[in-house]
């Protein structure tokens, strides 16, 4: 259940029962976004989440997306966060509180719940409403689209940047002995419950301490043979096979594991029937590659950098526009060819803005037959060379060609503003929605400090309470 909040405008940050007296800063870059942003417009399409009309009403809309916002901008955990909304005045002026309080309005483990609730689809939305309020970014202005009044509008107009990047997981790296000792460890885990439980007399053998001296063996050891690991993952293979045989009598003779068992129990069926091929055909690859027990939805991504030859965590597409927009274009777990995205990335600008943009400037790997002709029937323009076979003579780089490559950089800065300041860099949450909300509000953040939150005005009318008359307050800011 959801109840609107009630159309009112907040109160004065002259006013914010602060203590010692103190006031509001209006040049504060939280006390400028609160009253830049349509918050009633955003909490009217949250609230179409909430079909119910009884039980318990939830949290209000704008304590709980600000409060991920703070999150996202500050890179706090959970913890922190309600720590420091406690003790910022700004923070709270910024949840639309009437007043300063000493506590957080919501435990830490609500922002679980507050994840789950913003989807990406539903974050993306947000995403459009808030670019389509303000203007283009400070460092586009000179490239903002202007057409003169009575002219027809062309064809194509603006540019459009498109590229794709991986947000990693905060797992270990994984490694298919280590993974099956884990895996094993869980097992055994399961075993002592069912003994525990329901056959304290009767508790199977696992070799457990056997087991265990063998992989810190080969963990410990510094150089590691081909031969060694190969007989390590027999080994390991033969005790997840010995001990799910354990659970299976278990489960056939009628009792049942506990919900936090079930999933990870189905995840180490799957483990083990990916190793056993892998093991039996003398191959390392295999479609849909669990390389995480706590986190099966993750997939190796490989990227091709020096740094991280192959990322675990979900890949997405981002364009930008002439306007310094940013807008994630696709998101996903699995791997994928960028390729197939720029048809619908370039559609999805034709309807937002009624034309085709003039160029798209995008990496190689887009630059397929199928985009090049797509782009050619549309009089859009790509970037990058020609195909056929490359000149003998490389001839000097084009003005054109020089201002391409200057301007698709500029995708490459969002990713790395996102990743460095708004939490991309390293998703710390574990469910697969709340991993896919944690990315697509990376980018929303990422644009919200980028665009300018326009002039201010303000008009206060607060009664003294000593005198009759009442003070008049008037704010102008850029």
């Amino acid at each position: 259940m959801y109840k609107l909040t009630p159309q009112y405008q907040q109160i004065s940050i002259f006013d914010f029962n602060q203590p010692g007296g103190l006031q509001l800063s209006s040049d504060n870059r939280w006390v400028q976004l609160a009253d830049s942003l349509e918050w009633n417009k955003y909490e009217e399409r949250y609230a179409e989440q909430f079909p119910s009309k009884t039980g318990r009403p939830g949290i209000p809309f704008r304590i709980a997306f600000g409060a991920y916002i703070i999150q996202k901008a500050t890179g706090a955990s959970d913890r922190k966060l309600c720590e420091l909304i406690a003790e910022n005045s700004y923070y709270q002026y910024f949840l639309g509180l009437p007043s300063f309080q000493p506590e957080c309005p919501f435990t830490y483990s609500a922002m679980v719940y507050f994840r789950k609730r913003f989807t990406p689809e539903f974050l993306m939305e947000v995403n459009e409403m808030i670019l389509a309020a303000f203007d283009v970014t400070p460092e586009h202005r000179e490239d903002k689209l202007e057409v003169p009044n009575g002219t027809a509008l062309p064809d194509n107009m603006g540019t459009l940047i498109l590229n794709a990047t991986c947000s990693p997981s905060n797992i270990r790296y994984p490694q298919d002995f280590s993974l099956l000792n884990e895996a094993r460890e869980h097992l055994e885990g399961m075993i002592d419950y069912f003994n525990d439980t329901y056959h304290p007399w009767a508790k199977p053998r696992t070799y457990r301490e056997i087991a265990r001296k063998d992989y810190l063996k080969l963990a410990k050891s510094k150089r590691r043979s081909a031969k060694a690991v190969r007989m390590q993952i027999r080994r390991e293979l033969f005790n997840l096979a010995r001990d799910m045989r354990y659970i299976e009598q278990y489960l056939a003779a009628g009792y049942e594991l506990p919900e936090k068992y079930r999933q990870l129990y189905q995840t180490i069926q799957k483990l083990y029937e990916q190793q056993k091929y892998m093991y039996d055909h003398k191959t390392h690859r295999i479609e849909h590659r669990i390389v995480s027990l706590r986190q099966p939805h993750l997939r190796p991504i490989v990227r091709g950098k020096v740094k991280a030859p192959v990322e675990f965590g979900a890949k997405y597409d981002v364009s930008i526009d002439e306007k310094g927009h940013a807008r994630m274009e696709k998101l996903s777990f699995d791997p994928y060819n960028e390729g197939g995205v720029l048809t619908d990335a370039v559609e999805r600008y034709k309807t937002r803005t009624g034309h085709y943009p003039t160029k798209v400037l995008v990496d190689q790997i887009y630059r397929t037959r199928t985009n090049r002709e797509f782009c050619k029937q549309r009089g859009i323009r790509m970037s990058g060379p020609r195909l056929g076979r490359p000149p003998k003579e490389k001839p000097k780089p084009t003005k054109e060609e020089y201002q391409d490559n200057v301007d698709i950089i500029e995708v490459e800065r969002f990713f790395s503003l996102d990743k460095h300041c708004y939490g991309a860099g390293l998703i710390m949450t574990k469910l697969p929605e709340t991993t896919l909300s944690s990315i697509a509000m990376s980018v929303l953040v990422g644009n919200l400090f980028r665009i300018p939150t326009g002039s201010l005005f303000l008009l206060y009318f607060v009664d003294s309470g000593v005198e009759s008359e009442s003070q008049h307050y008037m704010e102008l800011a850029d």
